[in-house]
């Protein structure tokens, strides 16, 4: 089977992708970290195994809800944040797993409008599509302010995260990585002088490759040929995003990472011709991997310690089980107008 696009895109209408802005990415962690190897170790896995986990995936702690948090809770943090005080039309939640334990109980949509003080918002789920989530939601929203009848004021909550370590069980994706809990929001916008983009939205690319559809459950076979495409499927990916945009490779400044392993990106570095020191991987062994929020974490890292600078053009990646591969690239705005 031919690895195939997601369905065509409308495109931007009158607005325009150049128009569409995002504003700074906002992060909640738990107080929590657990050693990644004691989880492992707990889960029965070998010491050579962990030591891989270590050595070729570079992980090392994992963000980890206190006993006294909830995953729910940090979700409201980060979205009040990147709220800013004002509302929002739509609310999209990108998770990977499919059931979250928080949102067992009827009434998840409520709570959240309530919290946030949005009676009215639409609040949409964005998943089935595992690591990806969060980004597609991105792609989502960017198309919000575009469509027919759209005003200039409207707005779009990208909502992410995932109780990763509800479980062991489900943390643990075996000989690949280890799950945490953290939450991102960002807020979505058209040209409107009351929303000063951080960054400009310049493309997006997409791909899945439906011959992994198994997900977690593959053989070991399956699992063998998707860690091998991996990498091609990601540059694929990312070429339409550059082509979009009207760049190439060389053009792109930062690349915010899947933060699953560092064994992937020195494999993508190495087959791509991409230098290693444009990938964005410093949270990879404090935070490690927390499913679809990771390129939004390390995005908001890289801004808060001066990394970036107007004009930089930053691609942000995610991939998941599946197969799922999507990227978005964006500009940081220039000073002049923030």
């Amino acid at each position: 089977m031919t690895p195939t696009p997601p369905p065509p895109d409308p495109g931007p209408g009158t607005v325009g992708p150049a128009a569409v802005g995002f504003s700074r990415v906002s992060v909640r962690l738990p107080r929590g970290v657990e050693r990644v190897d004691r989880i492992l170790e707990r889960a029965g896995s070998s010491p050579l195994e962990r030591r891989m986990f270590a050595k070729f995936h570079g992980l090392r702690d994992s963000p980890t809800l206190a006993p006294d948090e909830s995953m729910e809770d940090l979700l409201v943090g980060a979205a009040r944040d990147a709220l800013g005080g004002r509302g929002a039309d739509v609310v999209l939640y990108g998770h990977t797993q499919s059931v979250q334990d928080f949102a067992c109980a009827p009434g998840f949509a409520q709570r959240l409008r309530g919290a946030l003080g949005l009676p009215g918002a639409g609040v949409y789920g964005v998943s089935q599509i595992n690591c990806v989530s969060v980004l597609r939601a991105l792609e989502m929203a960017r198309r919000y302010p575009s469509r027919p009848g759209a005003l200039p004021g409207d707005r779009v909550l990208v909502l992410g995260g995932d109780h990763g370590s509800v479980a062991d069980a489900a943390r643990i994706v075996p000989s690949v990585t280890v799950a945490g809990d953290a939450a991102a929001a960002v807020v979505v916008h058209g040209p409107d002088g009351n929303d000063v983009p951080r960054y400009r939205y310049l493309s997006g690319g997409a791909l899945r490759d439906g011959r992994f559809h198994r997900s977690l459950r593959m053989t070991t076979k399956e699992l063998a040929l998707f860690s091998r495409s991996c990498v091609g499927h990601l540059a694929t990916a990312l070429r339409e995003a550059t082509d979009r945009a009207g760049i190439g490779f060389p053009d792109i400044d930062w690349i915010m990472p899947d933060l699953s392993s560092a064994l992937f990106w020195r494999n993508f570095c190495r087959e791509t011709g991409i230098r290693q020191e444009r990938i964005c991987l410093d949270l990879l062994p404090e935070r490690g991997h927390n499913n679809g929020v990771d390129a939004l974490c390390a995005l908001q890292h890289a801004d808060t310690t001066g990394r970036l600078g107007p004009g930089d053009r930053v691609a942000l990646v995610a991939l998941g089980p599946g197969a799922y591969f999507q990227v978005v690239i964006v500009e940081v705005a220039p000073e002049s107008s923030r």
